[in-house]
């Protein structure tokens, strides 16, 4: 009778600022009839007293002296949904008189997303100011700028472009176009988080072993012509873009089949902890190589970058500021706190620029330092096209080969392990909920067709999640889905005009490793962090953590000290099992994996338990109906992940829960007494097999 009466106040009754006595005295009954049936009983359940508490908190806001006092609540200090109910009344108390309130589960949903927004100065769904959006965006262009620059350098000469910069121009300005256009597609109908697609260093590894196969390339010292050099280099680029292309249809399959979001309901914190934290710790190399060109200048800017996003984001300085009620004024603005990464590459670049120009730093390309001048890049600067619009089949019709395909297969699968543990970590720099099931199919997937996509324009790569971006969003505490949607717009211009991106090529190598010491150390701290949800006092944790790492490490760094290692007699199998092992995040996350779901252990101590507590998942012994209102702020805190437009619509089609990269896919697991006839699962079984946020209502996904 308890749970009758609850039901239809809180869900019947419309509150209202103008009630009439009638309308008041209708709450005060229930809620009087309530107290006597309360105080009748001789036990009184949690479950029963958190719907008395959402009743009560319910009726404190038809009451007219909540209302004359602003519409303020007490919290019983344990339901933190309460706060979030409160801070809700508060900002709705301009709201016209017919206006309707939120029920309780938008209260508790808005109660979880503000403390997990209490990280960022700016959320997932959060819109800064167009300047200070078009600055942030342009600071995560200048954080992945190298990475992105690398990869077609890096190819160059087995591409054969050493001796043809326009042509590598050409090829810069291609990547970086693709690269703003896959970021747009997954940042809008994808994973839809705030994260940053580009080349991959996972696809060089097959890139070599293909063009390996081709001998060496032609060159104007052994006589060999302009059209010879290029025809060499046409096809070439066509056997990578027909190998990057086929290889990503498996990508595609494995996430718009929902493959992947079934593999989640077997991850938990054990699995994400080595996956994200080996992401940092295996790209570390890559940044001390640049930092090591000139120490003084890495350490500059990792300095500046410390000093501005922890000990002086506090400070904001005073700007000028125009608008149209307070017109010319004064204000603060967090510059430090929002621009560190900026500020530091411009003050480290200016200082290499003076050096540059007086000779401070050497001439001679064997001396230390050389590599830190600003001045090495000016062939590509001279030689980069104004304008050129890249298109789909610029460089000819891709080519296939099966040895090919097979081999940059093995850079698609280990892109697909990185960039899950991207996701996780990017949703929890950003102050979001950890993505659904249906969300990570639709990022995998859509990465897959960026990767198609890739290959036609002709990268010689593919794409996939930029951890040195992620890292940025935990420093300057930026999660803005618009900063990285405006980010790729930034990416798509530089492709066009040649020369804009040409000229941030010279930005020298130490100021880009200082920068990276910084972002990737901040990745392996969110890796690290989810071990706070297990039991650290289980030596059952304890070494499937420590083993993992230990793993993750020492193998990738094994099979790189001795390539020759694996040699089954297959090559192309054997190129397939080396880049595998050479993944540092592969290896530790697929032992982590392993070791979880085989080695005996509770859920409270492997931390699935602590995991659905903190985003808001009903406990197992809750009985039905607090699960189904437990499911409806699910939806709601998820709400993030839903398509931009058209939700309207696709929660009408019921065809679409069936569909594994719909906002809407309800899991694998059917009603079996619907469908077939028969009794189905209960829903204490299900929530047992499920995992933390696999999907909005705890079915195995």
């Amino acid at each position: 009778m308890v749970k009758i009466i609850s039901l239809y106040s809180v869900q019947k009754y419309k509150f209202s600022e103008d009630f009439t006595r009638k309308e008041y005295c209708r709450p005060l009954f229930f809620r009087c009839t309530l107290f006597f049936r309360c105080t009748d009983l001789s036990s009184w359940s949690m479950s029963t007293e958190g719907t008395f508490t959402a009743v009560n908190s319910a009726f404190t806001v038809a009451e007219p002296e909540a209302n004359e006092e602003g519409g303020k609540i007490e919290s019983n200090g344990h339901d933190e949904a309460d706060v979030g109910y409160q801070k809700h009344r508060e900002s709705q108390s301009d709201l016209p008189p017919d206006g309707h309130r939120v029920n309780d589960a938008q209260a508790q949903a808005d109660a979880i997303l503000n403390r997990l927004k209490t990280v960022v100065t700016y959320g997932i769904e959060d819109n800064p100011p167009w300047h200070t959006t078009i600055i942030l965006a342009f600071q995560h262009f200048l954080t992945m700028f190298s990475g992105v620059l690398a990869i077609p350098l890096i190819l160059s000469s087995s591409l054969c472009l050493s001796e043809a910069p326009g042509t590598l121009a050409e090829l810069i300005g291609t990547i970086f176009f693709v690269s703003g256009l896959v970021t747009l597609l997954q940042s809008t109908f994808g994973i839809r988080l705030p994260i940053i697609q580009g080349g991959t260093f996972a696809f060089l590894l097959p890139t070599f072993a293909i063009l390996e196969l081709r001998g060496d390339c032609p060159t104007k010292a052994a006589n060999a012509t302009d059209e010879e050099i290029h025809a060499e280099f046409r096809s070439r680029i066509q056997e990578i873009q027909g190998a990057v292309m086929v290889s990503s249809v498996v990508q595609v399959v494995i996430g718009f089949s929902g493959m992947m979001g079934f593999l989640l309901q077997f991850i938990g914190p054990l699995a994400i902890a080595p996956t994200i934290g080996l992401i940092g710790l295996s790209l570390f190399k890559e940044a001390a190589r640049q930092a090591s060109v000139h120490w003084g200048i890495s350490w500059m800017v990792m300095i500046i970058i410390i000093l501005f996003s922890q000990y002086l984001e506090r400070f904001p300085i005073p700007c000028i500021a125009y608008n149209r009620s307070k017109k010319c004024h004064v204000t603060k603005f967090p510059i430090f706190k929002l621009f560190p990464i900026v500020l530091a590459i411009l003050i480290g670049w200016l200082f290499s620029y003076i050096f540059t120009v007086t000779n401070v730093f050497p001439t001679d390309p064997e001396a230390y330092g050389y590599g830190a001048r600003t001045d090495l890049d000016e062939g590509i600067l001279t030689e980069a096209p104004w304008f050129d619009f890249p298109y789909p089949g610029q460089w000819g019709v891709p080519s296939v080969t099966t040895a090919g395909t097979l081999g940059m297969l093995a850079g698609v699968l280990a892109s697909m392990v990185e960039s899950v543990g991207d996701y996780y970590a990017c949703a929890r720099l950003s102050g979001a909920p950890p993505p659904p099931a249906h969300a990570i199919n639709r990022g995998i997937g859509m990465e897959g067709i960026g990767c198609i996509l890739a290959g036609a324009w002709g990268t010689a790569n593919g794409t996939t999640s930029y951890s040195e971006n992620i890292g940025a969003i935990g420093i300057t505490k930026v999660g803005s889905r618009l900063v990285i949607q405006v980010a790729a717009c930034i990416l798509m211009l530089v492709g066009v005009f040649g020369k804009f991106g040409a000229f941030f090529s010279t930005i020298p190598d130490p100021v880009i490793g200082g920068v990276l010491s910084t972002t990737f150390g901040m990745v392996l701290a969110v890796g690290i962090s989810n071990l706070q949800f297990v039991d650290l006092n289980s030596p059952r944790n304890l070494f499937i953590v420590g083993f993992s790492f230990y793993v993750g490490i020492s193998i990738p760094d094994y099979i790189q000290t001795n390539p020759e290692a694996i040699n089954t007699g297959n090559a192309t199998f054997d190129q397939v099992v080396v880049v595998l092992l050479e993944t540092s995040m592969f290896v530790g996350g697929v032992v982590g994996f392993f070791l979880d779901n085989t080695v005996p252990g509770t859920r409270e101590e492997r931390g699935l338990t602590k995991w659905r507590d903190m985003y808001g998942m009903a406990d197992e012994d809750e009985d039905a109906d607090l699960v189904d209102a437990s499911e409806e702020v699910m939806e709601l805190t998820l709400k993030s992940y839903d398509m931009p437009f058209g939700m309207s619509y696709i929660k009408k089609w019921k065809w679409a829960r069936y569909v594994p990269f719909s906002p809407t896919f309800k899991g694998i697991n059917l009603n079996l007494k619907k469908v077939f006839g028969c009794k189905s699962m209960s829903r204490k079984t299900k929530k047992e097999n499920d995992i933390p946020m696999s999907d909005n209502e705890g079915n195995v996904a």
